[in-house]
């Protein structure tokens, strides 16, 4: 997440705090995890007893995902309203993000209710831009969230609980609205992942004239 450095001083005191509002939603969100994996292992087929409550546990998995990814935008928008930056939380969001949307797509998949190939796409995409990431703050860099990344993020958000429900209430088609949306999602992620790419090759190149110029003027000072 992108935060703002207005109060400059009053995050650079804070920055070792953990007991905050967005660590504990954070915290929250981790918690749920659990919930969401065993509603949806009890209704694999694998199991050896029949399940008579398989409807009820896909949409408690189903509304705990979407109750977590509630808590993923709240604990970004307070983290940003408030100015709340700090090391923890930058490094425990992320993490809990990828926990909650990889493991969901694992479940997905051994329920066959997604192809094995969008669950790679997405899977691979988000090691991708980790690394990319972690090769842009080694740099002094930044990979900003763009706009399809963004609606790669809501498509998947929507797409993965409709496919926990697995129902077709009032005649809507659960199945097929949440594979519309993760098979969009899979388009965003990579055409995401291009544009950040690019982006980056960008940001790198007018960082190594910027560093050339301060060399060659460095060497011209000292001549």
């Amino acid at each position: 997440m992108d935060h703002q450095q207005k109060p400059l001083l009053s995050t650079q005191a804070n920055e070792w705090e953990i007991d905050n509002l967005p660590n504990r939603l954070t915290l929250f969100r981790i918690i749920l995890i659990p919930i969401i994996l065993g509603s949806l292992f009890f209704n694999l087929p694998q199991n050896l007893w029949p399940n008579p409550n398989t409807i009820l546990l896909n949409y408690i998995a189903a509304w705990t995902f979407v109750f977590a990814s509630i808590t993923d935008f709240l604990d970004g928008y307070i983290a940003r309203k408030k100015n709340i930056v700090t090391v923890f939380g930058s490094f425990l969001d992320p993490i809990a993000d990828k926990f909650l949307v990889i493991s969901s797509l694992i479940m997905l998949l051994a329920l066959d209710r997604i192809h094995i190939l969008i669950v790679l796409i997405l899977v691979l995409r988000e090691m991708y831009i980790t690394a990319l990431r972690l090769l842009a703050m080694e740099k002094g860099l930044s990979v900003p969230v763009g706009t399809l990344g963004k609606w790669k993020t809501a498509t998947q958000m929507v797409g993965i609980p409709l496919l926990m429900a697995n129902d077709t209430p009032w005649g809507i088609e659960m199945v097929l609205l949440g594979t519309i949306c993760i098979y969009l999602a899979s388009l965003f992620s990579m055409y995401s992942a291009l544009e950040y790419s690019l982006g980056l090759i960008k940001k790198m190149k007018n960082l190594r004239k910027v560093n050339r110029k301060k060399k060659l003027k460095s060497n011209f000072e000292r001549t």
